[in-house]
């Protein structure tokens, strides 16, 4: 009998690195990446996306986003150690599943980045925050934390914060009165639980227990999310608690911007990486941070004139959806927008997603190599 392929030894050095890099972020705490240690300075990242069963990653992009959050961790982990990281993705291989070779090279001298510390503790807080300004010196510390390319709009004040806080709580019942949401939100959500180490738990989501009570038992089948949303208004508890409320107590929200319109999936993998330092730059300054992410996927659905639902009205809304998000953000950014997001002061989520263990993420050689 053959025996099972082995997965190469690891140096402590290799291993750290890998294991801070690991708490990069994903959607729905997916973790779209596999490790293969190809050499002692030498991973093969092999990544892949959600497209086929999730209607917000469209063309994988959001997942490109998590896997350059991880490249970025990953440099940052190795500056700790002395290394230079460098990546290059095999285009040989189909963009649904994305494949880098990494690369950690001996650089004396090179002093450690100190957003490397700050790697396990950045996390997405879903509840009210701060509506505290932020200081022009978070602005400015923020701002530069991103590489060229990027820049940063703000979005602030009350007027600004409440047109923010009505755009996601529209985008929130296309969310959930879409059964093709329903099936992705049944999946990642781990009820009762405060932590979990490959979805989202229960308790992170920004809502009270008897919300999640309800929201556990209607979830449970589409006809009953169907029922209570034709006529119990059963949407409008959760994006109250969840989308407009968190909306309006926060300091800001922002959106990321690259110079041109991303195209292709360097372009994502790119501004993967400007996300995480400006994520990480907020941690360390002890702000607290939370994706806003649907209005950009389902403007761009629209946009391309690409159809995501076969429920009627659905694309209708999308589109008034989308028209609202243009004027929220404005014209001159909508199409060059990579993030969009809330910050604000306020202590870090007591509930949060954890990430698999190293061990569960490395893969053995692949055949060939």
């Amino acid at each position: 009998m053959a025996q099972a392929p082995q997965i190469a030894q690891i140096d402590s050095v290799l291993e750290n690195i890998l294991d801070q890099a690991r708490w990069a972020p994903s959607g729905d705490n997916t973790q779209p990446w596999r490790f293969e240690v190809a050499g002692p300075r030498h991973v093969v990242v092999h990544g892949f996306d959600t497209r086929s069963h999730c209607v917000y990653d469209l063309d994988g992009h959001p997942s490109q986003l998590s896997l350059g959050a991880l490249l970025e961790s990953m440099a940052l982990a190795a500056s700790s150690h002395g290394l230079r990281m460098e990546a290059r993705r095999r285009l040989s291989m189909p963009d649904n599943l994305p494949t880098f070779d990494v690369h950690l090279l001996d650089s004396p001298g090179m002093p450690p980045d100190p957003l490397a510390a700050f790697l396990p503790q950045r996390s997405v807080q879903r509840r009210r925050l701060s509506t505290r300004r932020l200081r022009a010196s978070e602005k400015a510390a923020l701002t530069a934390s991103l590489p060229p390319g990027y820049g940063v709009q703000w979005f602030e004040g009350g007027r600004a914060r409440l047109a923010c806080a009505r755009l996601m709580f529209d985008n929130a019942k296309l969310r959930l009165t879409m059964p093709e949401a329903h099936k992705v939100h049944r999946d990642v959500i781990e009820w009762g639980a405060r932590y979990s180490a490959d979805r989202i738990p229960e308790q992170a989501l920004g809502v009270d227990p008897m919300t999640a009570r309800l929201m556990r038992w209607v979830m449970h089948s589409w006809r009953r999310v169907d029922f209570f949303n034709t006529w119990l208004a059963g949407t409008v508890a959760p994006r109250l608690q969840m989308d407009l409320l968190p909306g309006l107590y926060c300091a800001a929200h922002f959106v990321l911007l690259a110079e041109a319109p991303p195209r292709h999936i360097d372009d994502y993998v790119a501004a993967g990486r400007a996300m995480q330092r400006f994520w990480l730059t907020a941690t360390q300054l002890g702000l607290q941070l939370q994706p806003e992410l649907t209005p950009l996927i389902f403007a761009r659905y629209v946009r391309e004139r690409r159809t995501f639902s076969r429920t009627d009205g659905m694309q209708e809304m999308a589109q008034e959806l989308a028209v609202q998000c243009q004027a929220v953000l404005g014209a001159a950014a909508f199409d060059r927008a990579v993030f969009l997001g809330r910050i604000g002061a306020g202590p870090a989520a007591s509930a949060r997603s954890l990430r698999r263990p190293l061990q569960d993420l490395l893969v053995a050689p692949t055949a060939g190599q």
